[in-house]
């Protein structure tokens, strides 16, 4: 009863497009699990009646005796209805639904469920729920739904209530399931489950065609079908004319990732021939024709109409990122940049748009505290590895995060010779021969390739190569490694440029301290210069007034002199004065004067001798007085 409920359930979700699985019980339980009145009933809802409103037709259909119907004719019934938001009944007519938007085909999905060395396979329609899935797995081991551990999911459900359509599911699918209680101590397999999608596998396959040997790298979360369209890239043997030998006998599906394929790891042997090609023709399928009469004129003009062609073989051409012989490198990272979003789509590392030199500059030749390491990515169509590395590690989450963090990254498409020629040639001008050659060198089979550059101890030079050839986990660790190596020298190089800036902030106040002085030096010694040439005029101007005056006074002196009269002679004594000046050095002065000379005669003596009245006093020493006055 159980099993016929949950598929009840799917065909009710697919049928009315209800996802919410409380909602979807309730109309079952309502219904008393009766598909076709549930449906009826989520039909009426939608259109907004009222229970009150419903056409007596409808109540019709309750008269009818419920027997159960399989699927596939509710399927029918329910879907070859025409679209009405109103059911009705005519005689002789069975009972029916409007169509609903998400009727789609069942798909049949097959699970392998390994558990403890064995393998358990599983098939269960895609409309049902994981929980329907557990419950034929615990019918098959015996392990309860709550202890069940599934591992190996493309896609990891977040609820055992989710639809395994709604998972993206391939038709072939491989699990690895462990109980609750083994959580600790997981059989190899289990954990294997969960590391192998994030592994690189070694395929070794033997080219039966060409008499080769390839030893091709794919990441676990490759499939089938990545590997037969890289074998196709490399050869040119179109996947279905491609045989195959050494996958696992449960793989029936091309979908299927090889971390779930049950192929050896890390190495597995597979060899490839080629069908034999069929004669190329093509299928003409003739169209129904009508009940109506035509004339034969109509028909001979509508018999490409009646005709559909079919061609059994049609190859197109993929169309190269960039064109050949591109002289312009901005124009041609613009087409690189627009040509792997056309193919690869949105989800992809930011491309720089212009030239080369260009990319150097914005990541590596900025100062130390915004420089980043530049990643330029060299594309290859021809490449066996080109749709595996773009699709499954270059639109990687943690790889897009590392690159959007620390990396300036270039690309360029190298399929043309003269694109590579032109790339090879910027190299040269901005890097040098070492570099050029060093990429010049990279081998077609590791292409594509990301060639990490960054500066180091004031150059710019290449670092390393990243080949196709490795899993996301590897890839993973050479962009850290790459970045742990910058970081390190970016923060010496950061040391070494606040070392110089500091000394250079040093030298600058020094110079301006140097300047201040010697601008304050030069105005001392401009206020010392203006000091003495005053001084010196000072001088001037009182030695000129000193000279000025003794050449007055001797003037005056010579004038009094003149005015002298003579000294009486020696031997006269009748009315002669002698007369005694005692001069302030000490010594005296002696003449003879008549006795009736005015005392102006003797003050005009010592103006003769040089003690002018102006600056000297004479004295009479009986009585004291002054008689200069």
């Amino acid at each position: 009863m159980a099993g016929s409920r949950d598929e009840i359930l799917a065909n009710f979700q697919a049928c009315t497009g209800i996802d919410d699985v409380g909602d979807a019980f309730k109309y079952l339980e309502d219904s008393n699990w009766d598909l076709l009145t549930a449906v009826n009933q989520a039909m009426i809802r939608n259109t907004q009646q009222q229970p009150s409103e419903i056409s007596p037709d409808v109540e019709i259909i309750e008269e009818f005796e419920r027997i159960p119907q399989p699927y596939s004719l509710a399927s029918e019934a329910i879907c070859d209805s025409k679209t009405n938001t109103k059911m009705e009944v005519t005689e002789n007519s069975e009972p029916g639904t409007s169509k609903p938007k998400n009727c789609a085909k069942e798909r049949i999905l097959t699970f392998h469920i390994n558990h403890r060395n064995n393998e358990h396979k599983i098939e269960i329609s895609e409309f049902s729920l994981l929980v329907d899935l557990k419950q034929l797995i615990w019918e098959q081991t015996n392990v309860p739904l709550c202890q069940q551990r599934l591992f190996g999911w493309k896609k990891e459900p977040k609820s055992d209530y989710r639809s395994l359509q709604s998972l993206d599911l391939p038709k072939e699918n491989r699990l690895y399931m462990s109980p609750v209680s083994e959580d600790i101590d997981l059989t190899n397999d289990i954990m294997n489950a969960s590391n192998r999608m994030t592994e690189t596998y070694t395929l070794n396959i033997k080219d039966d065609i060409n008499k080769k040997t390839y030893n091709l790298k794919f990441p676990g979360t490759s499939t089938i079908l990545d590997v037969k369209s890289g074998f196709y890239a490399l050869t040119t043997v179109p996947v279905r004319n491609q045989q195959w030998k050494g996958w696992p006998s449960s793989v029936k599906n091309d979908n299927v990732m090889l971390a779930q394929s049950g192929i050896s790891y890390p190495e597995h042997d597979l060899s490839v021939s080629e069908l034999p090609m069929k004669e190329e023709k093509k299928d003409v399928i003739d169209l129904v024709e009508s009940d109506s009469t035509v004339d034969e004129d109509d028909i001979e003009e509508d018999d490409i109409d009646d005709e559909i062609f079919v061609d059994n073989v049609r190859s197109t051409k993929t169309q190269r990122f960039m064109p050949d012989d591109v002289t312009d490198e901005i124009t041609g990272t613009m087409h690189f940049a627009e040509g792997f979003e056309k193919r690869y789509g949105p989800v992809h590392p930011e491309f720089f748009t212009g030239t080369f030199e260009d990319a150097v500059k914005e990541s590596c030749l900025k100062p130390a505290k915004e420089r980043k390491l530049l990643a330029v990515y060299l594309h290859h169509d021809n490449s066996v590895l080109a749709n595996v590395f773009c699709t499954q590690l270059l639109n990687c989450e943690l790889v897009l995060q590392v690159l959007s963090a620390n990396f300036i990254v270039w690309g360029w498409d190298i399929t043309f010779e003269s694109n590579r020629q032109r790339f090879l040639s910027s190299v040269k001008q901005t890097l040098g021969s070492s570099a050029m050659l060093a990429i010049h060198d990279i081998n077609f089979d590791t292409l594509p390739a990301l060639v990490i550059i960054m500066r180091t101890r004031s150059n710019t030079e290449m670092f390393t190569v990243i080949h196709a050839n490795v899993g996301v986990n590897e890839l993973l660790t050479n962009l850290i490694h790459a970045v742990e190596v910058f970081q390190e020298q970016r923060r010496n190089d950061i040391t070494v440029e606040e070392e110089r800036q500091a000394r250079e902030r040093v030298k600058q106040e020094q110079d301006r301290a140097y300047q201040e002085s010697l601008a304050a030096d030069r105005a001392k010694e401009e206020a010392k210069q203006m000091m003495e040439e005053l001084e010196k005029q000072r001088k001037e101007q009182a030695e000129n007034e000193r000279l000025a005056e003794e050449a007055r006074k001797e003037a005056h002196r010579q004038a009094v002199e003149s005015s002298l009269p003579p000294e009486p002679q020696q031997g006269t004594s009748d009315g002669v004065l002698k007369v005694r000046v005692r001069l302030p050095a000490g010594k005296f002065l002696e003449r003879r004067f008549q006795s009736d000379t005015p005392l102006q005669t003797l003050l005009n003596f010592l103006i003769v001798e040089g003690y002018p009245t102006e600056e000297y006093k004479v004295l009479c020493s009986w009585p004291r007085r002054d008689v200069s006055r």
